[in-house]
């Protein structure tokens, strides 16, 4: 056995960093990887969500109403968005996910503080995602009790150092019981198939060049399109029985509600696991390897889960992490399937999340097509 030779450990080791020279996308990810996690926990995360749109119905246009109203918008937690007289117009806003809360302050609410009862305050909340609101939720109520404390003067002022004037009433919908399994459950639907859809078709060429075999896709007589197509229609049937598989433990395990359309969900998620599948393709047009395949494919997936509104509330993200996003599918189908399952949306609430998934699917494969390459280098 020969013994261990310093000029064949320098040889092999200046071959390896020829190597990862060479290998550009390797090395991107080794600085990119990092820095993506340090900014997108350092500036993106945020637990203690603030500027949460809200709607008001206002059926007392009197002085206490103006005077909470003003304070929601002097507050850090509310961002007023719509004012209404309307209580319906404001669910309407809640159910398509337009705002976090409803603040509705009923007919003669002025008049029956100044007669010495205690008019309901009503706060309703979307409680799809227990973590959102429960900071400004509970900073609600000293809120509303001190904008009216100036307000107590004159034969009312006995009342300011007392409890409320009011009786706040406190609306948990969708998810009244804050079930967090609610909330997490349908969102690893999105996960899983983000995960599981984009791996397995961005080996899909990158595994023919590294077999031997990419020569002879290329001598059939197919088109890209053809050819991507072909990639990609055998792998919706793996989505549709993995989404099955969630669906049915959610149900009977789980105990998530399901209150919206099956078939609705079906487009949803057809519509979903296409858009992926085109992801996983586009990227292994550009990759050299199967490493390189896998590499991009976690350089995708940690944003679809820190930045969809999965892990983390996605109204206390910053306005430029908002707007990244807004342009990951994961982010419009875990409103699309929450919305379904837990709130009942019909075509009308999900269609402004539809659209920009469609939207999505086809710049994905543009990118694909225009990537494809018709040579062996």
């Amino acid at each position: 056995m020969r013994g261990f030779s310093p000029q064949r450990f320098v040889a092999v080791l200046m071959k390896e960093l020829l190597q990862m020279r060479r290998d550009r996308l390797t090395a991107a990810m080794i600085v990119g990887v990092p820095v993506l996690q340090l900014c997108l926990f350092g500036f993106a995360i945020n637990l203690n969500p603030k500027d949460l749109p809200t709607a008001v119905s206002i059926d007392d246009p009197g002085m206490f109403g103006r005077s909470i109203v003003a304070a929601l918008t002097n507050s850090s937690y509310f961002r007023i968005v719509r004012q209404t007289n309307s209580p319906q117009t404001a669910r309407r806003l809640l159910d398509e996910g337009r705002v976090t809360f409803v603040v509705e302050i009923p007919v003669n609410f002025s008049r029956d503080i100044v007669r010495g009862s205690q008019p309901d305050l009503v706060i309703e909340t979307d409680a799809t995602d227990p973590a959102a609101g429960s900071y400004a939720l509970a900073a609600f109520n000293t809120l509303a009790t001190t904008a009216l404390r100036d307000d107590l003067v004159g034969p009312l002022k006995a009342r300011a150092q007392g409890p409320p004037p009011f009786q706040l009433v406190t609306h948990l919908l969708y998810n009244p019981e804050s079930n967090t399994q609610y909330n997490i459950v349908p969102g690893l639907l999105a996960v899983i198939l983000t995960m599981t859809m984009v791996l397995i078709t961005c080996l899909a060429l990158t595994r023919e060049r590294e077999r031997g075999t990419y020569e002879n896709l290329l001598a059939m007589p197919a088109t890209p399109l053809e050819i991507m197509l072909g990639k990609i229609a055998p792998n919706i049937l793996i989505g549709s029985i993995q989404s099955a598989i969630i669906l049915l433990m959610a149900k009977f395990v789980f105990g998530v509600p399901m209150l919206g359309s099956f078939w609705l969900l079906a487009l949803g998620l057809a519509i979903y696991i296409t858009a992926n599948l085109a992801v996983g393709y586009t990227f292994s047009t550009v990759a050299q390897n199967q490493l390189q395949a896998m590499q991009m494919m976690v350089f995708f997936l940690l944003p679809s889960i820190l930045l969809s509104g999965f892990a983390f509330p996605f109204k206390g993200m910053p306005g430029w992490a908002q707007d990244i996003g807004e342009v990951l599918p994961a982010t419009h189908f875990l409103r699309i399937v929450r919305g379904i399952l837990l709130k009942g949306n019909g075509w009308v609430e999900i269609w402004p999340q539809v659209w920009p998934l469609i939207l999505f699917l086809f710049a994905a494969s543009a990118v694909a097509l225009l990537r494809f390459r018709r040579t062996l280098d």
